[in-house]
């Protein structure tokens, strides 16, 4: 059988390069079953994390591809590895499959190609970008890629106009100055969180809500909302750019901004396995709805990760990682770098872990600062230092020989703090924000001391 393609026109049908660095895995003849191909198709089952391996079939004449996982990128992780696999010469010849073969001649007809084509032709195109491509995400019926597409596109229209919108108020603003009575009005700021909801925009709502309450709320609040009006004009510029944006970062602006990323398309991801340290737990009220965070730490990669959990009024927060053990598991992570995975597969039952690495002062600032310059509207972020409580200019901050923090929390939080302290440092994790740290865990010879913010136990329910 003639081959025909090449790594590089792989890359150029991938939808961005983190599919291809996401298919580079998989492709691989371990993770197949049912391989074949013939001068026509490639198919094979992959085995994914889903219960059933995914069916995923390529037309490498006719460009175009189908797969039975949940992604709408198209084509998806499982069709470039397919791709991958035979480009390197991992596919020997075989008899096209029915489903294939049934597949391959629907789109002949609809296409008004001879179905006896196939085998015997002498054409046979090049494959490149720009193709008709089709995908079969639910693997029942065959869905029709330009509805899907058209969805899509009507989304992301639909998110541009939302921050052009909010990038025109954003210069009334500035025009009219912060001294204008009508910031003072609630409504001035829900009117834009609607439209920004309306444009698909939820993540961008959410911070004008916020944002509203920061009016008038102390004495250098001019300063605040500047700065916060500062983080909008930069998230929309950045949404009304993505297709100019390096991938992640382009991924990342989009999560920023309120895209929405299905669960079944994260899970559907390679995982990032490693024994997550549980490090700390921190709850907060956004927009009538309880957030929990968890973060965990990788022992062996070093790497961050957040967990999130919501709960409604009487509804539930997600209580099944222990602040202060180690569990070995999966977690699968959201596009663009994001801190943000879902947890997978956990190989064994959780173990505690008395001795966290812990950094100076001086190091998690540097760990901060790195998170903040490669995603400057970032509000959270965690670490774990050595420090002792301490009062400098009458404010309570973390302190060490190499600097200081300044310290966040109720009374209650700081004295446990200074308590289990007792005058020397203390291993804490803490959680930055514009505005301080929050301690979340005490790590003491013993045990781990959760002091985080906890959800309101009139609001939510008994787990």
């Amino acid at each position: 059988m003639e081959q025909t393609w090449t790594v590089e026109q792989v890359a150029a049908v991938a939808p961005s390069p983190r599919s291809m660095a996401a298919a580079d895995p998989l492709a691989v003849a371990s993770r197949w079953t049912a391989l074949g191909a013939d001068e026509r198709a490639l198919w094979g089952r992959c085995r994914g994390s889903g219960a059933e391996p995914y069916d995923t079939a390529v037309d490498h004449v006719e460009v175009a591809w189908r797969c039975t996982c949940p992604s709408r990128k198209l084509p998806c992780k499982h069709a470039l590895a397919l791709l991958l696999l035979w480009v390197r010469g991992g596919i020997g010849a075989g008899t096209r499959p029915e489903s294939v073969d049934t597949w391959i001649g629907g789109r002949d007809r609809r296409a008004g190609r001879d179905t006896d084509r196939g085998a015997g032709s002498d054409e046979q195109p090049v494959p490149g970008p720009g193709a008709d491509n089709e995908a079969e995400p639910g693997g029942d019926q065959p869905s029709d890629r330009g509805e899907l597409d058209r969805s899509r596109d009507e989304r992301i229209a639909r998110m541009l106009e939302g921050l052009t919108q909010l990038d025109r108020w954003l210069e009334d603003r500035m025009r009219t100055g912060l001294s204008d009575p009508a910031l003072a009005r609630y409504g001035t700021w829900d009117e834009l969180a609607a439209r920004l909801v309306d444009a698909r925009a939820g993540a961008l709502a959410n911070r004008v809500r916020r944002l509203a309450g920061l009016v008038g709320a102390g004495p250098d609040w001019h300063a605040e909302v500047l700065a916060e009006l500062g983080l909008l004009h930069l998230l929309a510029q950045a949404g009304r750019r993505l297709p100019d944006l390096p991938g992640p970062l382009a991924d990342s602006v989009a999560t920023a901004s309120g895209w929405q990323v299905r669960q079944a398309e994260v899970l559907a991801g390679v995982p990032d396995t490693d024994e997550w340290f549980v490090a700390g737990r921190s709850d907060v009220r956004e927009d009538r709805i309880e957030v929990r965070r968890v973060w965990l730490r990788g022992t062996t990669s070093g790497r961050w990760a957040m967990l999130l959990s919501f709960a409604a009024y009487q509804q539930s927060l997600d209580d099944s990682f222990s602040v202060g053990t180690v569990v070995h598991a999966d977690l699968h992570r959201y596009p663009g770098g994001s801190l943000r995975a879902l947890a997978g597969h956990r190989y064994a039952d959780p173990l505690p872990l008395t001795s966290p690495p812990v950094l100076t002062i001086v190091e998690a600032c540097d760990s901060i600062g790195a998170a903040v310059a490669d995603e400057p509207w970032l509000e959270r972020y965690p670490a774990i230092v050595r420090a002792m409580p301490s009062v400098l200019d009458g404010r309570w901050v973390l302190t060490d020989h190499t600097g200081s923090l300044p310290l966040l929390g109720g009374e209650r939080v700081l004295a446990t703090t200074v308590a289990a302290s007792s005058g020397a440092p203390v291993d804490v994790t803490i959680e930055w924000t514009p505005h301080g740290v929050q301690p979340l865990t005490i790590h003491v010879a013993d045990r781990a001391l959760d002091v985080g913010p906890r959800a309101d136990p009139s609001f939510v329910g008994a787990a």
